[in-house]
């Protein structure tokens, strides 16, 4: 079915159109939150500041684009996402929350509580932590002086933050793609004009040549994050045949689906949630009045701007958060007693552990090149700035992942909704 076709499919279907533009509204109520600034910021100088940092500008990306123009909404879902990663990190480590985040809807919803218990907490954290940082120096980017004023902006700060914490699960209740996933893709597709226009303001014509290769790279590495992001180990699993009186139930073939990517793109948010953090860390001690802890803050700063150091890093990471959150949402013992209880198996293995050591096994093969593939995608610009040395624009890995997943999700989401609003007749 064509674009034109499935979107008068959509448009028949009553529920499914409603949901869909309650989610622009969502995601419009987010776009204008983002641009109404909080008092005492010098909104010149800190999009001067942005402009020049890697690591704010990454920080930027997950807020939206609210970061740079110090809005209501600046710390974006910074907070929650960190809260996700302790919270998962906990549940590997302690008993009790292991055993949550197997009970299944009620212990996920449960696990959801908790984060958004300690979203709370480091929202305030990071406020103070940014108030203070653009304090400093001769020439402040924020003037606060009264302790009023800077415990009143924190507030506003943590409550923007579990604001778009509950637009996120206004969105997820919608059953059309994450909450979270699309108020990022919101503010990355958001700043995408902006963008090209200064692409087209600053380029020249010795550049031909590299917007040409740029722009063939860019329709390259979006074609392969679609490709990967579909890419899949199909298993073979054969249905046991049962006779019930005369009846005979079972023996059909199919097969368990195992995704080359099954992470998503979260590995890659949380590396960035993660690797940001020193370069932050530096740049608020170097405006510190003791020498010692300023020089070793710029020291710091420059171990992470030297662009080698900083891809390593964060390519690790990405690799890491990968096995990680691939662990954590892939139980290969429970599919097997699953396919035990349900008289199914893989042939030519017995069901029970030898079914399980398989689809383990067969998973951190798999597991491998999706890794490899989230690692390269996210230091991809690093590899273009490097080759290219000046570029017209820079080919953002870590967005045309999040935003072609997110379209993709959302899509499997709508197809999905389109199939249940038929079957049922609606």
């Amino acid at each position: 079915m064509n674009f034109v076709g499935k979107f008068k499919q959509i448009w028949r279907i009553r529920p499914l159109r409603n949901s869909i533009l309650f989610i622009f509204f969502i995601l419009a109520v987010f776009r204008i939150g983002s641009h109404i600034p909080m008092p005492g910021v010098d909104l010149v100088a800190l999009k001067d500041l942005f402009a020049r940092n890697q690591m704010l500008g990454m920080l930027n990306l997950l807020t939206g684009g609210a970061m740079s123009t110090f809005s209501v909404v600046a710390l974006g879902l910074g907070p929650y996402i960190t809260a996700s990663i302790i919270i998962q990190l906990l549940t590997m480590v302690i008993p009790a929350l292991e055993e949550l985040s197997h009970e299944g809807q009620a212990g996920y919803q449960k696990m959801e509580n908790y984060t958004r218990f300690l979203t709370v907490p480091l929202a305030f954290l990071q406020a103070y932590s940014i108030i203070k940082l653009f304090s400093q120096g001769s020439s402040p980017i924020i003037s606060l002086t009264h302790s009023f004023d800077i415990f009143s902006t924190i507030l506003v700060m943590t409550a923007g933050t579990m604001f778009l914490v509950w637009l996120g699960d206004l969105i997820t209740e919608r059953k059309i793609g994450n909450g979270v996933s699309l108020l990022i893709f919101a503010g990355i597709v958001d700043a995408l004009p902006l963008t090209l226009q200064k692409a087209v303001v600053s380029f020249t014509a010795a550049q031909v040549v590299d917007w040409l290769v740029l722009s063939i790279l860019a329709v390259v590495t979006i074609a392969t994050v679609a490709l990967i992001a579909r890419a899949q180990r199909n298993i073979p699993v054969t249905y046991a045949r049962q006779i019930r009186g005369n009846k005979m139930y079972g023996g059909m073939d199919t097969y368990l689906p195992l995704k080359v990517n099954q992470a998503g793109m979260i590995p890659i948010i949380f590396a960035i949630s993660i690797v940001m953090f020193p370069s932050l860390i530096g740049q608020f001690m170097s405006r510190s009045g003791t020498v010692w802890l300023a020089k070793m803050g710029k020291n710091l700063m420059s171990v992470f701007q030297n662009q080698t150091i900083y891809g390593l890093i964060y390519f690790f990471l990405v690799v890491a958060f990968t096995y990680f959150y691939t662990a954590i949402i892939f139980h290969p013992e429970q599919i097997a007693e699953n396919l035990q209880k349900q008289g199914a198996f893989i042939p030519g293995l017995r069901p029970g552990q030898p079914t399980s050591k398989f689809l383990h096994g067969i998973s951190k093969r798999i597991m491998f090149t999706g890794a490899l593939f989230l690692g390269l995608i996210a230091i991809l610009p690093i590899i273009v700035q490097g080759v290219f040395k000046t570029t017209p624009f820079v080919v953002g890995g870590a967005a045309v992942l999040i935003v072609v997943s997110v379209v993709l999700e959302t899509l499997d989401q709508i197809d999905a909704q389109i199939t249940m609003y038929e079957y049922e007749g609606i």
